[in-house]
């Protein structure tokens, strides 16, 4: 048997009733399934490791699972930190990893049918080492629905990742406890459109230099980083023939213009020489390059100005603003966008994607 300590505080069931007070234990009695079992879809970026562990860091990374029966528990390291779980049409429920939980109970008291389970990597899980490991199922797996046709991949900086996104005083700093990849626009615009999604984003992260980097760039932005699996570890590339996106969009800027201590020169020739790179792993591929929703002034302008002149440069790259934040719709932790601004970017995003790819 698996056990696994209550902590003070974390509610352990999502669906169902909840098991136990704090200080009890609870067994998993289900069967273990191990986390690389082929009935399971996953998306995004996982190394698979000798002992069938999959290993990811990066917002947005999900399993998604088919079984019939009355409960679902999840195996994982010990703190891995936050997920979103959706299960069937009910909505969508948050469990966290803490430093003593390698299992915790997902649903519970489930009426003995077919369930859907999403479970979806809410933070950037660099600090925490995440995987998936095991799921425990007191029922049995069914193989999962085919994951969709269309293939979209975000490359972003904080603004992807979610950061602040479920605080409302700008003057908070940066908390795990409030940032949610799922509240962006970019896991709803991949949800609208019934996308295959793969998330490469990292808070702070830009195209030549990161935030409050020197003016000259920093070593270890994305164009280094894109060819990782996991984000700072450079022990494993990512096999690119994996994932063909058939739209990339590409978010990057507000870092590289940060503190006004930029080169937009330098940005404009990594940008340039990124675009290229991509255009080399995947030919086929439609590329959206984006602002929004930080950028303001000057900056905006100047990215502006760099962003469509590559654009005209090559027949398979768009060009797309979304609206600058001003306030109205409030404000994440550190000015980052809100839960409505997010919602407002993916209105915006989403009719322009899904007239690209008719």
């Amino acid at each position: 048997m698996t056990k696994t300590r209550i902590v003070l505080g974390l509610m352990m069931c999502v669906w169902g009733a909840c098991l136990a007070k704090a200080g009890n234990e609870i067994e998993s009695s289900g069967k273990r399934v191990a986390a690389h079992n082929p009935d399971i879809a996953y998306m995004g970026r996982i190394h698979w490791n000798e002992n069938g562990e999959g290993a990811f860091n990066y917002p947005g990374t999900t399993a998604i699972l088919r079984f019939k029966g009355t409960g679902i528990g999840m195996e994982t390291t010990p703190g891995s930190g936050k997920f979103v779980v959706e299960m069937d049409d009910s909505a969508p429920k948050t469990v966290v990893f803490s430093p003593t939980d390698s299992l915790l109970v997902l649903a519970d008291n489930l009426n003995d049918t077919v369930h859907n389970v999403r479970i979806t990597y809410a933070i950037e899980g660099f600090e925490f080492n995440p995987r998936f490991r095991a799921f425990h199922i007191n029922g049995d797996l069914l193989p999962s629905a085919p994951k969709p046709e269309l293939k979209i991949e975000f490359i972003g900086n904080s603004i992807t990742c979610g950061y602040g996104i479920e605080d409302d005083n700008p003057n908070n700093g940066f908390s795990y406890d409030t940032e949610n990849h799922t509240m962006t626009y970019a896991h709803k615009a991949a949800r609208a459109l019934n996308a295959d999604v793969n998330i490469v984003a990292r808070s702070g992260i830009g195209i030549y230099r990161n935030y409050g980097g020197p003016k000259e760039g920093d070593a270890k932005t994305m164009p280094l980083e894109y060819d990782y699996t996991q984000l700072y570890d450079y022990d494993n590339k990512w096999d690119h023939s994996q994932f063909h996106p058939d739209v990339i969009c590409i978010n990057l800027g507000t870092n590289d213009t940060s503190e006004d201590n930029y080169d937009i020169a330098l940005y404009e020739k990594h940008y340039r020489d990124f675009l290229a790179h991509l255009r080399t792993l995947h030919p086929d591929a439609k590329i959206v390059l984006l602002t929004g929703a930080m950028l303001q002034g000057q900056a905006l302008a100047d990215v502006k100005t760099v962003l469509d002149r590559l654009a005209s440069e090559d027949d398979m790259i768009y060009r797309f603003d979304m609206s600058p934040q001003t306030g109205e719709l409030g404000y994440g932790a550190d000015w980052h966008p809100s839960a409505r601004q997010a919602e407002k970017m993916a209105d915006e995003l989403i009719p322009y994607l899904r007239n690209m790819i008719q």
